[in-house]
């Protein structure tokens, strides 16, 4: 019998020869193609803005629906086996997965964009336009973002653990609806090539728009200027270290960093709130929460169809987020769906749109106050200073605080951490969609995660060094058009696969008290 190769090429090669043949005419073409991208992208974004905003509202009434109807029961595999994580470190996963490094900007600025550019009616810098600024960084951070991300998820968990499918594959997932022709077709060819070229194009992005979140504050840190060797340095440094963790797994490398990340991310808030403004940022948290639900309709629907001129920023970026954010639907929920053994439909979706939620909202208010505080007082005079260097402002910010070179380097930690689990999870994630073991028994290749680290670096750093990055960026939110009716495919289709098993009925936990079992035991007796 003939063994099978490490890697199935058949899907793996046709979506690397597209990103290299995208990658070299936007690289050579920078501007040019930035250009032409971006006039492509607005038109999408200006034709199809209502359609990007609905699709979030969609999705969270979709997890609500398979959370709480019959399906929500349905455990991810045998019933009788438990999960394999405990819930806070499948929480912490989900956590570092779901947010990343961003947060880590968005919590701390996002508020600047809003300031500066609020919602028509509204006086920029006015005290309104900065509560509504973190009111607005906390909802990007929300349910619909969330609900994008998990929607994909249910139709892989169940096809991996309960229909004990070898691929863990978007074609295997869509053989209920595509059947068996087009599944093993040129139809279910092209969705695998799709996943990859949408999650290879989002980590090379990730990487390189990642790296200035450590560059700056070590630059302020220790006095010398951003240059493309620092980036180099501190992008060998987090690539070794999540190639590593990809390397070890879940068990021993991603499950221990997030887990670590989450405890140094609590202690890093209680530092801010005890050397900080600690009670401004409470009653800003308690304001800004308060706005948040005030407005959370406006934001979710709103696209200024009434007001002429251009869109504000809430507007716009809201499309432009929900956009993004689908090109990574399938990562997360790939990811979410081989972490997800042992539980139950609800707790899979739940999870990952109240515990992302719930850290994001603490982290906006906390590093957000923190700004503000410093704006209101005077101390720095932050809406102009993002106007000149966006990234230089976190370290100026952090600065303010006591032990402020302390503060940098922990921020610089949790940024490095938060940014490697969500790559090791990419590379983990790679490596078993593109395997040809069967991943319903068997880890991914270690040898095939450290090829996959390898390949998204080179092309991260050809980008950042030769131009071509904010082009690639652009691409990979023009995927996410595609992504959304995916999205759709794979809810129809998990829904026809456990319909078809009946699996509330055979795929369910036992639901008998020990009482009642104890009395039925008694009675028999």
């Amino acid at each position: 019998m003939k063994k099978k190769g490490l890697i199935d090429y058949r899907i793996f090669l046709p979506a690397l020869i597209i990103i290299i043949a995208i990658s070299v005419p936007l690289a050579l073409y920078e501007s040019r193609s930035l250009e032409l991208l971006n006039g492509i992208f607005t038109t999408i974004v200006e034709v199809f803005s209502w359609g990007y905003l609905w699709y979030g509202i969609i999705l969270v009434g979709a997890a609500l629906y398979f959370s709480y109807s019959k399906y929500g029961d349905i455990v991810l595999g045998d019933p009788a086996e438990k999960p394999r994580l405990t819930l806070f470190e499948y929480a912490s996963i989900l956590i570092a997965m779901g947010l990343g490094s961003t947060i880590m900007r968005t919590g701390m600025l996002q508020w600047t964009s809003v300031a500066n550019n609020p919602p028509a009616g509204m006086e920029a810098g006015s005290p309104e336009s900065i509560l509504m600024g973190n009111a607005y960084s906390m909802f990007l951070w929300g349910f619909q973002v969330f609900a994008i991300f998990v929607m994909i998820a249910p139709a892989m968990a169940y096809t991996l653990h309960v229909k004990k499918k070898p691929m863990m594959r978007m074609s295997e997932a869509a053989r209920p609806v595509f059947g068996d022709k087009l599944a093993d077709g040129w139809a279910g060819r092209l969705l695998d090539v799709l996943f990859l070229l949408s999650i290879m194009t989002g980590a090379a992005v990730t990487l390189g728009l990642g790296a200035p979140i450590i560059t700056y504050n070590i630059s302020a840190l220790m006095n010398i200027d951003v240059t493309f060797g620092l980036t180099l340095v501190v992008t060998i440094v987090w690539v070794a270290l999540f190639s590593v963790s990809a390397y070890l797994g879940v068990e021993k490398g991603i499950k221990r960093l997030s887990t670590f990340n989450i405890y140094l991310a609590g202690a890093f808030t209680v530092f801010i709130l005890l050397a900080g403004p600690g009670v401004f940022i409470l009653n800003y948290f308690s304001d800004s929460v308060a706005s948040l639900f005030t407005n959370y309709l406006s934001f979710s629907l709103n696209t200024d169809s009434v007001y002429q001129g251009a869109a504000s920023h809430v507007q716009s970026n809201t499309v432009f987020w929900f956009a993004y954010s689908a090109t990574w639907a399938m990562l997360h929920s790939v990811f979410a769906a081989r972490i997800s053994r042992g539980r139950t439909i609800r707790e899979m979706i739940m999870t990952y749109l109240l515990a992302p939620t719930l850290l994001s909202w603490i982290a906006t208010g906390v590093l957000g106050g923190l700004g503000v505080h410093r704006y209101l007082t005077g101390e720095l005079p932050i809406l102009d200073m993002v106007k000149e260097d966006r990234m230089a402002v976190i370290p100026e910010i952090l600065s303010t605080l006591p032990l402020g070179g302390l503060a940098i380097v922990i921020f610089i930690i949790v940024a490095l951490i938060f940014l490697t689990t969500t790559l090791d999870s990419t590379t983990y994630t790679i490596a078993a969609y593109t395997s040809t073991l069967d991943m319903s028994k068997n880890e991914p290749p270690k040898i095939l995660r450290i090829l996959v680290a390898g390949i998204i670096t080179v092309i991260s750093l050809v980008l950042m060094r030769i131009g071509g990055l904010a082009p690639l960026e652009v691409v990979s939110g023009l995927m996410g058009l595609p992504i959304i009716f995916i999205t759709f495919l794979m809810i129809y289709s998990a829904k026809k696969m456990m319909d078809q098993d009946r699996a509330w009925l055979n795929n369910v936990r036992d639901k008998e008290t020990p009482l009642k079992r104890s009395k039925q035991k008694t009675k028999s007796e």
